[in-house]
């Protein structure tokens, strides 16, 4: 007799399934759609962004105990650890432009006379 396969289990394979789907809609969609579901995605408070870096946050808390207990190599919590902390960081980064992505979020769809000034590709950082 098989064993069925465990809800968490499957939620995380249809979880990784819609967000392949999300991707490609995101390409197929007019601008200011495409813009709306970024702006959702990386929204600083409770975006996509924020719920994978908690998930891997949880991962990594995990990996450590197993890696403990000699049940996972030190090298694969050690690696979570680094891809919470990156993924913390890229929120950081998103963080100055938490206005923008609300406004974005939350901006009808408009038709407007004028087309907006193209902006420069690259921009300087301040560290």
């Amino acid at each position: 007799m098989s064993h069925p396969t465990p809800y968490p289990v499957r939620l995380a394979d249809e979880i990784t399934r819609q967000l392949g789907q999300l991707a490609d809609h995101l390409t197929q969609l007019p601008p200011h759609e495409a813009m709306q579901v970024i702006a959702r995605v990386f929204d600083p408070d409770d975006g996509l962004l924020v719920g994978v870096t908690g998930l891997v946050s949880v991962s990594s808390t995990f990996a450590k105990a197993q890696a403990e207990r000699g049940k996972l190599p030190a090298e694969v919590w050690l690696a979570l650890g680094r891809a919470t902390n990156e993924l913390d960081a890229i929120g950081g980064d998103l963080d100055e432009h938490r206005e923008t992505l609300r406004r974005v979020n939350t901006q009808p769809a408009t038709t407007t006379a004028t087309a907006p000034a193209p902006a420069p590709l690259i921009v300087r950082r301040r560290r």
